[in-house]
């Protein structure tokens, strides 16, 4: 409707049609009411027009209403004379009064737009208030911001940022606004001269640049915070990597020195027993210095958040025949079972790193289990689990998720370790887009399940 009356044709015709109803009404009502009455019926007309329309149509209907008066409904009739001279005063004062009515109304609709005007900029800022908390990211609040503006000022409204350091780039015509102080400033607002000439316009626009630096201000915050938490907690692991790593490191390191030096020096008076024990603790050693190695270079690379994995089309009776035939010279007893379906789809994965994953967790369950261990694989929709089971004492359930920690050992058996072996698994399923999880076991140990995504487009086979 307001749409509708800002078309000046149709103000002017609203104008006519008001005072073509109370000449009609007063027509028709001629013979019952007095002069005064029908005087009246204009008077509405025009605080009608006055609150609707502009000042000028309020004018103009005042001076239509006092000339509709006198010529339809003041004697003598159908002229503009007037024969009396309280008539004239009547007309006069009419006018007057309707010109009076018309500068209040248009007053109080003024007053009328300007406080819903102020309500709803501040209904903006509420809301504004309440979305830039939420933003998570520096495009968050230009998207916001740039809204915001334009549904305060119009699209002629910008919102800039600095490229690089304190600097601010040029922009367009308007009053620029700046988002901050001048110790910190994270850009401008740009808002139209005509927008602005308002003085309370103005505070809006200053009000929406202090909550946009705000907001701004706090996600630098926030990264900073980030980047404190994430420094400490990287100095924390390296220290406790260091503290970890030194002890698994010297004990070996001890063991291969004097085992080799006694070699070196005393073998003559070494029987050939202690002396094959010797070179048994020396491999025993050497393997295990080789593993921790592998593991602590493992968990370094995919600790990159954009670490390459080699993958190629692989099928899952090869993967673990080679992890069988890599572990099964310590797995003396026999105690390793395989359950492999025939016909698994390929997985598209790198095989060195699911090998290596795979080979950690048999390595564990023979360290830290007794009797049988089973590796099986089961097929459900889109995926493929891997999981390798025992009989050992199981994990407590509070302790399920920190075995993957880094330096984390349950410390079941009394068996060495750096507690990286878990870690590099739970990051080598990661970084294939799999988890791990272990789980319990009926009738006691556990199982860790490997579960693998399966890319429906597979690989044609190539004909013979």
């Amino acid at each position: 409707m307001s749409l509708i009356l800002d078309l000046y044709p149709v103000r002017w015709a609203l104008v006519l049609l008001l005072l073509a109803a109370a000449t009609a009404f007063g027509l028709l009502i001629d013979s019952y009411v007095s002069l005064t009455s029908q005087a009246m019926l204009y008077v509405l007309v025009v605080e009608i027009v006055s609150y609707r329309l502009g000042r000028l149509e309020a004018a103009v209907c005042a001076v239509g209403a006092v000339a509709a008066l006198n010529f339809f409904f003041v004697p003598p009739r159908w002229t503009f004379a007037v024969d009396q001279r309280e008539h004239l005063i009547a007309l006069v004062v009419m006018l007057f009064v309707a010109f009076m009515t018309s500068r209040l109304a248009a007053g109080l609709q003024r007053e009328a737009r300007a406080a819903r005007l102020s309500e709803g900029r501040a209904r903006q800022l509420q809301e504004l208030a309440m979305r830039l908390s939420a933003a998570a990211a520096m495009h968050e609040v230009r998207t916001i911001g740039q809204a915001a503006l334009q549904a305060a000022f119009g699209t002629g409204a910008i919102l800039t940022f600095a490229d690089e350091g304190n600097s601010v780039p040029e922009a367009a015509q308007g009053i620029c606004l700046p988002l901050g102080e001048q110790g910190r400033v994270f850009g401008m607002a740009v808002i139209p001269a005509a927008a602005a000439q308002e003085q309370e316009g103005l505070e809006h626009g200053r009000t929406l640049a202090a909550l946009l630096a705000q907001a701004l201000w706090r996600l630098e915050l926030d990264e900073a915070v980030l980047a404190a938490r994430s420094e400490a907690q990287r100095h924390e692991l390296l220290n406790t990597f260091l503290a970890s790593i030194s002890h698994d490191l010297r004990t070996p390191l001890a063991t291969i020195l004097g085992a080799s030096s006694s070699l070196q020096t005393q073998r003559d008076r070494l029987s050939p027993e202690l002396q094959s024990r010797m070179l048994g603790s020396i491999a025993t050693e050497a393997r295990y210095l080789t593993v921790l190695t592998e593991n602590t270079l493992q968990l370094a690379r995919l600790s990159d958040p954009v670490v390459e994995l080699h993958r190629d089309w692989e099928s899952v009776e090869e993967i673990v025949g080679a992890v069988l035939a890599r572990v099964r010279p310590q797995d003396s007893g026999r105690r390793i079972r395989s359950v492999i379906p025939a016909g698994l789809p390929l997985l598209r994965v790198d095989p060195v790193l699911l090998g290596q994953l795979l080979v950690n967790l048999l390595d564990n369950a023979l360290k830290y289990a007794e009797g049988s261990i089973e590796i099986q694989a089961l097929y459900g929709p889109g995926r493929i689990d891997l999981c390798v089971s025992d009989c050992g004492p199981g994990i407590p359930v509070a302790l399920r998720e920190s075995v993957f920690r880094p330096y984390s050992r349950s410390d079941r058996s009394g068996q060495r370790g750096a507690g990286l072996g878990l870690a590099v698994c739970r990051a080598i399923a990661m970084a294939h887009g799999g988890i791990l999880v272990v789980e319990g076991r009926e009738g006691g140990g556990c199982r860790f399940r490997l579960s693998l995504p399966v890319e429906l487009q597979q690989p044609l086979e190539e004909s013979s």
